[in-house]
């Protein structure tokens, strides 16, 4: 286990890699000088040059790619062209927001989503499997911007029950975790529902009922803990995914995260931070993985990694 561990964190190098190579060449390719931004729209050509000299920018690209390969394996990652501040600093300041609310919204999600998806594979084509068909259907097609502000209009205009944005305390991660929640407690209702409608048709389900077991241990303790391999798989994918996703939820709840931070970098061409942050989103995916990856060894003990 600690050999494969190992192995899968060393691979991460070149995915990092690559991930900053295609990343330095695409924000290279996007219209618009960041010195030019930086220097605002009055400025002399004289000093839009001595901040192109400052950031570097006057430099062949690859001498650029190079010299930021070499602060990344010293661990640095630039200062901030919007900020001047460390961009580690800037995105330690905010990582544990995005954090806070990812994890709050995979664990509604899998509050909600895998007991409707249990209670639909149950009871197929009943009145439940239908309403909790339509709700996936309703949270998959929601826009996540759309939902979040009609739920600031309705809990903090309307009834004033919470705050409409920013940190605080526990009630301001409410809407914004909701709001996040609602595709991805779809998403996992609907691949519960699927895999335990296969994992209820098999053998070994028959062979439990023909030996008088109830039928809550059935689902429980055969049929659910069969199909927990993919649903793992999606909660994964999924908690990944709002690491790196949560920019409009951010935005609409001005909730200072790494989504917010990073649109705030792409309107001000602040490379260094956007370099950062997305190595950084690539980091996080590549751990979330890994661990789902340990995870199944203790769901199905046939899995192995010897």
């Amino acid at each position: 286990m600690l050999h494969y561990v190992a192995k899968r964190l060393l691979f991460t190098i070149p995915v990092l890699i690559g991930i900053s190579l295609l990343l330095f060449f695409m924000l290279r390719m996007l219209p618009g000088d960041p010195a030019q931004v930086l220097a605002g729209q009055m400025a002399t050509p004289e000093e839009i040059q001595t901040i192109r000299q400052q950031l570097g920018l006057d430099r062949p690209i690859h001498i650029q790619y190079a010299s930021f390969l070499g602060r990344l394996a010293r661990l640095d990652l630039g200062l901030s062209a919007r900020t001047q501040n460390p961009v580690i600093q800037e995105i330690w300041a905010r990582l544990p927001n995005t954090i806070l609310l990812a994890m709050t919204a995979i664990s509604l999600a899998c509050l909600f989503g895998i007991p409707a998806g249990i209670l639909s594979a149950v009871r197929p084509y009943s009145w439940i499997d239908y309403i909790v068909t339509i709700a996936a259907l309703f949270g998959i097609s929601m826009p996540v911007f759309w939902l979040g502000l009609m739920l600031v209009v309705v809990f903090s205009v309307i009834l004033k029950w919470l705050p409409a944005g920013g940190t605080g305390g526990w009630q301001h991660v409410i809407l914004p975790s909701i709001t996040l929640a609602s595709f991805v407690v779809a998403f996992i209702a609907r691949m519960t529902r699927a895999t335990m409608l296969e994992a209820l048709s098999q053998d070994y389900t028959t062979t439990a009922r023909s030996k008088g077991l109830t039928e809550k241990t059935i689902i429980i303790k055969h049929a659910l803990r069969n199909a927990l391999i993919p649903i793992i798989t999606v909660v994964g994918l999924q908690f990944g995914l709002l690491l790196g996703g949560a920019v409009l939820t951010e935005t609409v709840f001005a909730w200072p995260g790494l989504g917010r931070l990073i649109v705030d970098s792409i309107l001000a061409r602040d490379y260094s931070m956007i370099q950062g942050t997305i190595l950084i989103f690539g980091l996080l995916y590549t751990l979330v993985n890994l661990a789902v990856d340990l995870i199944y060894a203790f769901v199905d003990p046939r899995i192995r990694y010897d």
